[in-house]
């Protein structure tokens, strides 16, 4: 069967003539994200209206493929009923962002004409603060008794299925709700009928706190493998899960952040700001900030290197290789800090103060390795190409870019550690800014050297 795809033009026209049908047959047998992408052109007031065309299953489903900014121009666009009917189809997570979206005066108009049962559970879930594992996880899941015969929860699970978002595990719950153990469709499926499900579940069950962070969600998603993880509050009640799908949204949502900060593109303590989406003013704030910190680190650079005139004066040839050494020094330090921060965020840097001694022993070799290596090239090609370059000056410039590299490199290792002590995100520590401070750490250790070596040059 080959399904027709509307055009814009085509899909307004039949909102125009109210032909839900051709929307209906047209639409309804995509896959949602290519609903969305049908759609996606349309007008707010025109989205919303093919929505309301489509079964609220579908519409919700589809719904959830939108931006946030974009859902909530939506929601506004729609009546209010219209509305009511869309939240009551969406998976709680997705509702509940929705509606921490929505101005007070939008979520007033939805709330009433929704059953008690959901309002109480789209502030619940509201009401976990960003960034957290409660802020992603959903109360869409499938519990069980653990004295229930297996034949007698697999009747539970078949009536549940339509309104659970997965039921492959269900979570297995004492009456205080604490979280007892879980047991895979599959176990019930082979076991004999009469076991209960206490005698089948697992009782080693991996979980997160409420309040853990989305990072600690995903990564341990990852590293155990999960389809979904539990959720328990302070008193290790259960009260939600975050499946796969959300945590890899949240990982991806993380990188985006590095990526921002460890450019120097974010605004101190101000949103993350987007090529497309942020304002003039935002954009302009967010990166001047960072210019501005790294032009005062220039500035003191500058300076240092012009009280040097004694020295530059007597030994001009040392000017040609101030920007190639302190150079060196920042992309070391970029490298280094990289590495770690990648390691960090796979999980292979758990601790602090723990792995700092771990990775300098593994980062100090390749760091001599590659400063030996730099320095025996820039003395060469120094050699080659500035004729009658005194042998002092070779050493002052070799030793420099060996002392250079070894400091760029540790001082990129150190910082996303102490970053984390300091309970800050290492990827603020962006490469630009620790390019800048190497400049700084460069011309003082190129000059120490000069001085040291070349003070019977200019006696």
């Amino acid at each position: 069967m080959t399904t027709t795809l509307l055009s814009p033009a085509t899909i307004r026209d039949r909102l125009a003539r109210g032909d839900r049908a051709a929307i209906q047959d047209a639409l309804v047998p995509l896959p949602p994200a290519d609903i969305v992408e049908t759609i996606a052109d349309l007008g707010s007031d025109e989205i919303a209206d093919v929505l309301a065309a489509l079964p609220r299953e579908v519409a919700a489903r589809s719904f959830g493929y939108f931006e946030p900014t974009q859902q909530v121009e939506i929601a506004r666009s729609m009546p209010r009923a219209a509305l009511q009917t869309l939240f009551t189809g969406m998976p709680h997570d997705e509702r509940a962002d929705l509606w921490k979206n929505l101005p007070p005066e939008e979520r007033d108009a939805v709330l009433p004409g929704l059953a008690a049962a959901d309002r109480e559970d789209i502030r619940r879930l509201a009401a976990y603060p960003e960034g957290t594992a409660g802020s992603i996880m959903t109360s869409d899941y499938a519990t069980l008794a653990p004295s229930l015969p297996a034949r007698e929860a697999i009747e539970v699970l078949r009536r549940e299925a339509p309104d659970r978002e997965t039921i492959y595990d269900s979570y297995v719950l004492d009456e205080a709700r604490r979280l007892v153990g879980v047991v895979s469709l599959r176990d019930l499926l082979v076991a004999p009928a009469e076991r209960t499900v206490g005698e089948i579940m697992t009782r080693e069950v991996i979980f997160v706190r409420a309040d853990d962070s989305k990072e600690t969600v995903a990564q341990t998603i990852a590293e155990y493998d999960l389809l979904a993880v539990p959720v328990v509050d302070a008193s290790d009640a259960m009260v939600g899960i975050v499946t796969v799908d959300d945590a890899l949204d949240a990982a991806e949502s993380v990188q985006v952040r590095r990526l921002t900060r460890f450019g120097g593109t974010a605004s101190l303590g101000g949103p993350e700001i987007d090529l497309v989406d942020s304002s003039f003013s935002q954009m302009f704030r967010a990166r001047y900030v960072w210019l501005a910190l790294l032009t005062a680190f220039g500035l003191i650079g500058s300076i240092f290197v012009a009280a040097q005139e004694a020295i530059l004066s007597e030994v001009i040839v040392l000017a040609a290789f101030i920007a190639p050494i302190i150079d060196m020094g920042g992309n070391t330090g970029s490298q280094s800090a990289t590495l770690v921060i990648r390691a960090m965020a796979l999980g292979q840097v758990r601790t602090v103060w723990r792995d700092v001694l771990r990775v300098l022993r593994r980062d100090l070799p390749v760091a001599l390795a590659l400063g030996a290596g730099v320095a025996v090239l820039e003395v060469l090609l120094a050699f080659l190409f500035k004729e009658g370059i005194l042998p002092e000056v070779l050493w002052v410039v070799g030793l420099s870019m060996l002392a250079c590299t070894i400091a760029g490199s540790l001082f990129g290792v150190t910082i996303p550690f102490l970053a984390r002590w300091l309970k800050v995100d290492p990827a603020t520590l962006s490469a630009p800014l620790i390019t800048s401070v190497m400049d700084l750490v460069g011309v003082m250790i190129y000059f120490s050297i000069a001085y040291a070596f070349l003070a019977d040059v200019r006696g």
